[in-house]
C-alpha cells in the first residue's frame, strides 16, 4: 500500500525573512481576549499548599512564569501565589511573626486564598480592550486577574484564563522587569502614551 502525500514542498523562497520571535504584538485598543493566557490552550502550572516557598518558587522559574494555582489533592483551586508572594517583604514578615527561617514557609501561608480572589467573566472580557483589564489590574492593585467561563460539558464554573500585567507589558513591547506593581504599570501607560 502506497500513501499519497496530502502536503508538497517546495525549495525554500528567495529573500525569506524570519517571522517576529515572542509574542504577538497588540495595542490598548485590541480585543483583550488578544492578551489572556487561556487554559485552553497553555496548561496550567499548580502547585499544592503544602509545598514549601523554595519549591514553589523553583516550579515557577522552571516553566517561566509568575503565578500558581494552589489546588487541594482533590484538584480544587484554594487560591494562587505569584512570585511577589514569595520574594517580596511578606516571607520575611510572616517568617519573623512565626520565628522561623523564610525556606520554611510553605504556600499555603502566603498564598491569596480563593475567597479574596478576584476574576473577570469571558463573556465580558470578549467585549472589552486590553487597555479595560490594565485599568481593571491597576485599580484591584494586582498583577494577575483570571477569567471565569463555564465548562460547557459541566455546566460547572472554571477558571478559563489568567490576565498578567508583565505579559501584556511584553505583548505590547514593554520591557517590564521586576514585579513592583507600580512601576510595571509606570512602564505600560509610558509606552502606551508614545
Amino acid at each position: 500500500m502506497s500513501l499519497v502525500p496530502k502536503v508538497q514542498t517546495h525549495k525554500i523562497s528567495r529573500n525569506i525573512t524570519l517571522s517576529a520571535a515572542g509574542y504577538n504584538v497588540i495595542a490598548a485598543d485590541s480585543p483583550a481576549i488578544e492578551a489572556m493566557t487561556d487554559f485552553l490552550r497553555v496548561s496550567v502550572v499548580v502547585i499544592g499548599p503544602d509545598a514549601s516557598v523554595v519549591e514553589a518558587n523553583a516550579q515557577m522559574i522552571a516553566r517561566g512564569v509568575r503565578l500558581l494555582m494552589v489546588t487541594s489533592a482533590d484538584d480544587r483551586l484554594e487560591g494562587l501565589i505569584t512570585a511577589r508572594d514569595i520574594l517580596g517583604e511578606k516571607p520575611m514578615q510572616v517568617a519573623a511573626a512565626r520565628g522561623c527561617k523564610r525556606d520554611e514557609l510553605k504556600v499555603a501561608e502566603l498564598m491569596t486564598p480563593i475567597s479574596a480572589v478576584d476574576t473577570l467573566y469571558l463573556k465580558e472580557v470578549l467585549n472589552v480592550r486590553v487597555v479595560d483589564i490594565l485599568d481593571a489590574l491597576k485599580r484591584l492593585g494586582r498583577q494577575h486577574i483570571l477569567v471565569e467561563d463555564v465548562d460547557a460539558a459541566t455546566g460547572l464554573p472554571r477558571v478559563r484564563g489568567v490576565f498578567s500585567a508583565t505579559n501584556i507589558g511584553r505583548q505590547l513591547g514593554v520591557p517590564v522587569l521586576g514585579f513592583e506593581l507600580a512601576s510595571t504599570f509606570a512602564e505600560i501607560e509610558a509606552a502606551l502614551a508614545n
